[in-house]
């Protein structure tokens, strides 16, 4: 028996897989806070010219729940995918080659904002590469979070923590770019090739993984093929706890209005800071406190309850200022409300989430740890299927 377990040298491994979880929800994360750029290109120029109240078209209308669909359920399938075929396909290929296409396609995307297009077509050639790019993005999740599952409980934070900083990189980006006072095209292009530059990053970080003695001496290991049912409470907390949050985030948070801006610059301001920057920035602190903190244990049964309880948020924003609305009364109407509304939501979403992903593959025999890991991925990913269909209601009911 090898008694000598090797250290994680200036925290090279945990190092690399925080970039890692970067670069997994990165890309999703810069599609989702372009929301402006996105619409822009789908308004009716000729609607906007005239002098009537500009009524949004139904493409333009429905991007913020369309997007979100075309994202998750490619997420939920090739999660599902990557749980059954990952003994069959080596980890390399599943990691590198997924990164690979993740940035081809975002090259894609930042050439494509140099091009005229009609909306029809851009609105579709946008939600192919969302379909693709996220199908690949839930090959490198699913891979990764069964690679944490060989190691130590602290190395499935970093991932956590990197996914989290993935959408406050986003928002601080977009919001960087609309200060730049740059035409919104200019901003996107600068934005898309940003997120190329760290998805190289990641693909240099994971070249180095293998090379260090602390991974190679865990990823030794062998995983098994079956799931212990000790972990079923925690995928299912984990599955709700984004079915909660995806379903109104974004799709009815995006369209709170500031009761405060009147009309001053706060208010182009108002959703890049208070929904995208704040969810995330909460996100992430929710996320990185689990290296510190565990609590409640992982045979506790208040993560269950706290993730039920998370649903009180769903009428809470149904209640802000959201416009355009046609059934629901505005009863929490000040900008102050939302804002604490968001920090609390966001931060429980990613603490929560975030023990649940990191107990899940503890509770199971060492040999079924990546099993165990790949399959909270994909209930993870089931929340947020669930979570981006049930959107289109609770934005219909608003």
């Amino acid at each position: 028996m090898d008694v000598h377990k090797p250290e994680d040298k200036n925290n090279g491994v945990w190092l690399i897989f925080f970039m890692l979880g970067l670069g997994t929800l990165l890309p999703w994360s810069f599609f989702m806070t372009a929301t402006m750029y996105f619409t822009s290109r789908l308004r009716d120029p000729t609607q906007i010219s005239t002098d009537k109240p500009y009524d949004r078209n139904p493409t333009e209308a429905s991007y913020n729940n369309v997007s979100p669909l075309c994202a998750t359920v490619p997420v939920l399938i090739f999660t599902c995918l990557n749980s059954v075929l990952h003994h069959r396909i080596p980890q390399k290929f599943r990691i590198m080659g997924s990164l690979a296409v993740i940035l081809v396609l975002f090259l894609i995307t930042a050439i494509a904002v140099k091009i005229d297009m009609a909306a029809g077509p851009f609105f579709t050639l946008t939600m192919i590469k969302i379909v693709i790019i996220n199908s690949f993005g839930a090959i490198l999740q699913g891979s990764l979070f069964g690679m944490a599952g060989l190691l130590p409980a602290k190395y499935t934070t970093p991932i956590m923590s990197g996914k989290g900083l993935a959408g406050t990189f986003a928002a601080f980006s977009m919001i960087c770019a609309i200060a730049s006072g740059s035409a919104l095209n200019d901003v996107a292009f600068g934005y898309f090739l940003t997120a190329c530059v760290v998805i190289i990053l990641a693909i240099m970080s994971y070249a180095i993984l293998p090379k260090l003695e602390f991974y190679r001496y865990y990823n030794k290991r062998q995983s098994g093929n079956r799931l212990s049912d000790e972990i079923r409470v925690l995928a299912l907390s984990v599955c709700f706890a984004f079915t909660v949050t995806i379903g109104v985030y974004p799709a009815v948070t995006v369209d709170v209005k500031s009761v405060v801006a009147n009309g001053d610059a706060w208010e182009m301001y108002f959703i890049p800071v208070c929904c995208f920057l704040l969810f995330n920035l909460s996100d992430w602190a929710g996320r990185s406190l689990t290296a510190v903190c565990t609590w409640p244990g992982k045979d506790s049964k208040l993560v269950p309850i706290f993730m039920v309880a998370r649903v009180i948020f769903v009428p809470l924003f149904m209640l802000c200022n959201v416009q355009p609305r046609y059934n629901l009364p505005v009863v929490f109407q000040h900008d102050a409300w939302f804002i604490v509304f968001m920090i609390l939501f966001a931060f429980s979403s990613g603490y929560l989430a975030s023990l649940c992903m990191c107990f899940g593959p503890k509770l199971v025999a060492p040999h079924e740890a990546e099993t165990a890991g790949a399959i909270m991925a994909f209930f993870l990913s089931l929340g947020l299927a669930l979570g981006a269909s049930f959107s289109f209601l609770f934005r219909a009911i608003v």
